[in-house]
C-alpha cells in the first residue's frame, strides 16, 4: 500500500482543493443539513417521533453524492482540465499511485464533509445516538464508493461534473428510490444498506442487506479505481514510465 500512497502528491492535493473557491461549496449541504436538524428539534413537541428517514434520504442521496461529486471530480479532473497534470504525469510517479492517492485524499475529506456532519445530525437528534452513528458508518462508506466513481469520472471525461449531477439527481435522488431494481447499482443504497444494519429502521428504505451492500460497495470501489487508472495511463509521456 505505501508504494501506492504517495505523501507528497497527497498534500499537494490537500493544499490545491481546499485552496480553491470551490472549496467553500463543500460546507453548504452540511451546514444545511445540520440546521435543518436543529429547526426540527427546537419545533417538534418532545416526545414526538423523529424522522429518520429524513437524515437518511437526504443525507446519502444528496449530501454525501454531492459533496464527493465535488470534490471527487476536483482532485484530479481540475488538473487535468487545465492541463497541470502534465507536470505530474512527467514525474516517475506511478498512475496507479497517482489514482489511489488522489482517490485517498477525496475519500478522507469526503468523510470529513459529509460523514461527520451525518454523525453531528444523527447525535442531535433527540434519542438518537445508535442512528448517528449507523449514519456515520454508512456515510464513511458511501464516502469511499463515491469517491472511487467521480475520481474515475474526472479521468474519463471533462464533463464530470455535469455527468455527476445528472447521476445523482435522477439516478439516486429518483430512479432509486422509486424503482427498487435500480437499488442494486445505487451507491446511496449501499450506504443505507450498511447504515440499516447497524440501526434496523424500516424508515430507511435501504432495499439491500449488509453482505449485498459491502459486497457490490467494494466490487464498484475496486472496479471504477482500476478504470481510472488504466484510463491515465493513457495521459502517458513518450520516454517516461508509466
Amino acid at each position: 500500500m505505501s508504494s501506492l500512497f504517495n505523501p507528497v502528491v497527497a498534500a499537494i492535493t490537500v493544499r490545491a482543493t481546499l485552496g480553491r473557491r470551490r472549496a467553500f461549496l463543500f460546507a453548504i449541504p452540511a451546514v444545511f443539513l445540520i440546521g435543518l436538524t436543529l429547526i426540527l428539534r427546537a419545533s417538534r413537541p418532545p416526545g414526538a417521533q423523529w424522522p429518520d428517514h429524513l437524515l437518511g434520504d437526504f443525507g446519502f442521496s444528496v449530501l454525501l453524492p454531492l459533496t464527493a461529486l465535488i470534490i471527487g471530480t476536483g482532485v484530479l479532473g481540475a488538473e487535468i482540465d487545465d492541463g497541470s497534470a502534465i507536470h505530474l504525469l512527467a514525474t516517475p510517479v506511478r498512475r496507479s499511485s497517482v489514482v489511489v492517492t488522489k482517490f485517498a485524499v477525496a475519500s478522507v475529506l469526503t468523510m470529513l464533509f459529509a460523514a461527520v456532519p451525518e454523525l453531528v445530525a444523527g447525535l442531535l437528534a433527540p434519542n438518537s445516538g445508535k442512528l448517528g452513528f449507523a449514519l456515520f458508518v454508512g456515510a464513511l462508506a458511501g464516502s469511499v464508493i463515491y469517491s472511487a466513481v467521480f475520481v474515475m469520472a474526472s479521468v474519463l471525461t471533462t464533463r464530470a461534473i455535469a455527468l455527476g449531477l445528472l447521476y445523482v439527481l435522477i439516478w439516486e435522488g429518483l430512479l432509486a428510490n422509486a424503482v427498487g431494481g435500480v437499488r442494486i447499482l445505487s451507491i446511496a443504497h449501499y450506504s443505507l444498506g450498511i447504515a440499516n444494519a447497524i440501526h434496523p429502521d424500516q424508515n430507511f428504505q435501504a432495499g439491500l442487506t449488509l453482505t449485498t451492500s459491502v459486497i457490490l460497495g467494494a466490487i464498484v470501489t475496486v472496479g471504477a479505481l482500476i478504470l481510472a487508472t488504466r484510463r491515465l495511463s493513457a495521459f502517458a509521456i513518450k520516454g517516461e514510465p508509466a
